[in-house]
């Protein structure tokens, strides 16, 4: 039987005093999360359901976004995406805490969902529109398996040098799980600072090359191409895989043609994208092992429903 989890929305973190309430209630957002000293007014407001959180408590994250650095070997701009994916990972279980201006704070809660963290998001009164939109597209997905399909195990030390090769990893989409040890049920295991992943190698690109050869592109669960500003994310299981798809270009322009290569056969397929009302497939195509299709046009998130 699959196992259908609904996961958690992430938290509007407000200092704002409850005078304020119109301006969230505006913004579409029925919950929040409040300073201790602010919770009794809180709970006086119709409408607004408040919890108690301390920042202090909780790990401080990055604001989403692609920075483009000059390539001094090409002299090109080459994107470097500020992805928190890896610290997820890393610390699985934990409270992570936004920090995010404007509209960035959209690419905040579905970076945080995807990832399916407990996240606090704190930002400004131009992000809270944003915010309470990408919050009520994240309320009408259905629930599923909670499971994220992997094929990578990653035996991390905990350095600052590890946490370099994870955040690559995830920014080509390799997907990976962190393990304690060997796991023969996957195709490959990392184990950084060993011989063949060594903490002495100072340039991780180098190192991440290592990962996708010896795990090869055929095994690769998801490819993508057309983009180098767009990280995946796989959850589902038992014959339902859903695809979650992240622009962290989105604040300057969407992302046009994006083809997408999954692993596996799926021939029922429903999209669902933020701020695209018309999304659909283009060119879908599932056969020879692998599912393949084309996206006209990713905003900030986009998420498919295959199955078989």
């Amino acid at each position: 039987m699959l196992l259908l989890l609904a996961v958690a929305l992430p938290s509007l973190f407000w200092e704002g005093g409850a005078e304020t309430a119109p301006l969230l209630k505006e913004a579409h957002i029925s919950h929040i999360a409040v300073p201790a000293a602010r919770a009794g007014a809180w709970s006086q407001v119709a409408g607004i359901t408040a919890e108690t959180a301390d920042p202090a408590r909780s790990i401080k994250v990055m604001t989403p976004a692609v920075n483009y650095r000059v390539d001094e070997a090409s002299a090109s701009t080459a994107p470097w995406i500020d992805s928190n994916g890896w610290r997820f990972l890393r610390n699985a279980g934990g409270r992570f805490y936004y920090d995010v201006p404007g509209t960035t704070a959209a690419l905040a809660a579905a970076e945080a969902y995807v990832y399916g963290v407990d996240a606090l998001i704190h930002t400004d009164a131009s992000g809270l529109k944003p915010l309470g939109e990408m919050l009520a597209f994240l309320g009408t997905l259905p629930a599923v398996d909670g499971t994220a399909p992997v094929n990578i195990g990653y035996e991390d030390d905990g350095s600052a040098q590890s946490g370099e090769l994870m955040n690559l990893l995830v920014r080509r989409n390799l997907l990976f799980r962190v393990v304690p040890g060997p796991d023969p049920k996957l195709d490959l295991t990392v184990k950084f600072g060993s011989a063949e992943y060594p903490n002495s190698q100072k340039d991780p690109s180098i190192l991440e090359q290592a990962v996708r050869s010896n795990l090869t592109d055929e095994k690769r669960l998801i490819r993508i191409y057309g983009s180098e500003v767009v990280i995946a994310r796989l959850t589902g299981g038992n014959g339902h895989l859903r695809v979650h798809l992240l622009n962290y270009a989105a604040s300057a322009r969407p992302v046009r043609g994006l083809r997408v290569s999954i692993q596996g056969m799926y021939p029922k397929h429903r999209i669902a994208a933020f701020r695209v009302p018309d999304a659909k497939l283009l060119d879908y195509d599932a056969k020879s092992g692998r599912t393949e299709f084309t996206i006209p046009n990713l905003r900030e998130y986009t998420v498919i429903d295959l199955g078989r």
